[in-house]
């Protein structure tokens, strides 16, 4: 069992930072790069670049819980759910309220590579 744990990839588990602009405001997330490769997948099939879909995400979330508490975590579990899915589903269509907001939200800058 561990044999398959250790043995992955060290570029999977490496962490990288993106800023991006969500409601306005410009933030940074961290996560492995296992986590974003999926993100960008999970973007991919909802037609929409990545900044659009985390925007659209975070949007949602405040919709539905009022906070968006530890948003970092929420897209780890999103991905898993996802792959535990088996990757064949589209996600749920926007919202009205977020299909018109997170257009100015198409940029992703990528930082340094830092574990």
């Amino acid at each position: 069992m561990c044999h398959l744990f250790a043995h992955q990839p060290q570029r999977d588990y490496e962490s990288q930072t993106r800023s991006l602009r969500m409601g306005g405001h410009c933030t940074s997330i961290r996560l492995e790069i296992s986590f974003w490769d999926t993100l960008e997948e999970i973007a991919a099939k909802e037609n929409m670049s990545l900044a659009k879909f985390l925007t659209t995400l975070h949007d949602e979330v405040l919709m539905f819980r009022g906070e968006a508490g530890n948003f970092t975590s929420l897209l780890r579990c999103a991905c898993l759910t996802y792959v535990a899915q088996g990757r064949s589903q589209t996600l749920g269509a926007p919202t009205q309220a977020t299909a018109t907001q997170g257009a100015e939200s198409d940029g992703v800058r990528y930082a340094a590579h830092a574990p």
